[in-house]
């Protein structure tokens, strides 16, 4: 099986918005649910972007990543920046690691924020509990 592939995403391609309104990251799914976390960023002026997070480092029953993949998003963390790609057409954080916690998913936002010149406190996370999908 081969993983699926990750595009690497211009930060300056993203929304205005993501830059100069408060911004919410809000999951589908509890954060532990496993490498992948589908969620979406809402602006408080308005404006939607799906945008999930990938934890790279997954490796069964198949690799989640690509040798490349998994690199500039270590590479990236290393360097206090997050690996922003495109994902099945979606924003998606490319973070080193095999799952998440809240701490990892507040970093990742973070990187982000700072990645679109935007300031960190004005973004927020919605975490949700438990590891299934919402009923």
């Amino acid at each position: 099986m081969t993983a699926q592939p990750l595009e690497p995403q211009d930060p300056f391609e993203l929304p205005e918005w993501l830059g100069e309104s408060d911004v919410t990251w809000t999951p589908e799914t509890g954060v532990r649910a496993g490498h992948l976390v589908r969620g979406a960023l809402e602006g408080s002026a308005g404006g939607t972007v799906a945008c999930d997070l990938l934890a790279v480092d997954q490796a069964w029953p198949a690799p989640v990543a690509d040798e490349l993949a998994r690199r500039r998003a270590h590479q990236a963390w290393r360097h206090g920046q997050v690996d922003l790609v495109r994902r099945e057409d979606r924003l998606t954080l490319a973070v080193p690691g095999t799952a998440f916690t809240a701490d990892c998913v507040l970093d990742a936002l973070e990187r982000l924020a700072r990645s679109v010149g935007a300031d960190p406190t004005r973004f927020a996370a919605r975490l949700r509990l438990g590891r299934g999908m919402r009923q």
